[in-house]
C-alpha cells in the first residue's frame, strides 16, 4: 500500500484587527421626546441607566415632573437628566467633568430643543464641589449616578441632602444596596429599591424634608 503523504500546514492568516468600539445610542422612553434617539460618546466606565431602570424610576415618581427643578449631578450620557426634562421638568442642570461627555451633552441638548426656552443646562463641573456651594432646598429631584468603586456615594448623598426642597427626592445608583441605618445617619429614608444586574437603584427622601443636612468631614 502506498504511503499517504501528509498535507502541508495551511498558511496562517494575520489576526483581524480588534473592532473599534464606536459611540452608543440612548433612547428616551417617555414624555415629549419619547422614542427620540441620541448619540452617546465612547468613554471608559460610562454606564447609561438602562431603559427598564429609567422606566421604573419614573413610575415611582409618577411619570410627570411638571415644574420640578432637577439636578443630574454625575450626568455621563445624560440618560436620567434628559428623561426628566422630557417629562416636564422646568429646569434640569447636568454636571459632568469629562470634556468629551460635556460636548456630547451639549450637542444632545441642542438636538432635543434648540429654542431659548430649553430647560437643559449643561455645566462642566465636579459634582461634589458644585453641590457644596449650591443653594439649599432648591431641588425637587437630585439624580446621583457616581462612578462605581470610587467611594463617592456617601459624600454625594450628604451633599445632595440639603439641596432637597420639601418633599424632594434623591435617586441613587450604587454598586451596593444601602441599608436603612446608613441612610438614616445621613438624614434619609428608603422609599423604593431595585436591583438590575450590578446596579442597585434607590429612591430616597429626606427624613425631615427641607431641613439641614449632615455636616461633611473636612
Amino acid at each position: 500500500m502506498a504511503a499517504v503523504k501528509a498535507r502541508p500546514p495551511a498558511p496562517s492568516r494575520p489576526a483581524a484587527p480588534a473592532a473599534r468600539r464606536g459611540p452608543g445610542e440612548l433612547r428616551l422612553i417617555g414624555g415629549r421626546w419619547k422614542r427620540r434617539k441620541l448619540p452617546v460618546p465612547d468613554a471608559p466606565g460610562l454606564r447609561p441607566t438602562p431603559d427598564r431602570v429609567r422606566e421604573t424610576l419614573f413610575n415611582w415618581l409618577g411619570q410627570t415632573l411638571d415644574g420640578w427643578r432637577v439636578l443630574d449631578a454625575f450626568a455621563g450620557s445624560g440618560a436620567l437628566g434628559f428623561e426628566a426634562a422630557s417629562r416636564g421638568a422646568a429646569e434640569v442642570r447636568l454636571l459632568e467633568q469629562d470634556p468629551r461627555l460635556v460636548r456630547g451633552l451639549q450637542a444632545s441638548a441642542r438636538l432635543l430643543d434648540p429654542s431659548p426656552g430649553n430647560p437643559l443646562r449643561i455645566e462642566a463641573a465636579d459634582a461634589c464641589a458644585w453641590m457644596r456651594t449650591a443653594a439649599p432646598a432648591s431641588r425637587e429631584l437630585v439624580l446621583l449616578d457616581p462612578p462605581f468603586h470610587q467611594g463617592l456615594d456617601r459624600a454625594a448623598l450628604a451633599l445632595a441632602r440639603p439641596l432637597l426642597a420639601p418633599q424632594g427626592w434623591i435617586y441613587l445608583e450604587s454598586e451596593r444596596a444601602w441599608p436603612d441605618a446608613e441612610l438614616a445617619a445621613l438624614g434619609l429614608r428608603l422609599h423604593r429599591q431595585l436591583r438590575a444586574g450590578a446596579v442597585h437603584a434607590h429612591l430616597l427622601q429626606a427624613v425631615e424634608p427641607g431641613g439641614p443636612g449632615p455636616t461633611l468631614p473636612a
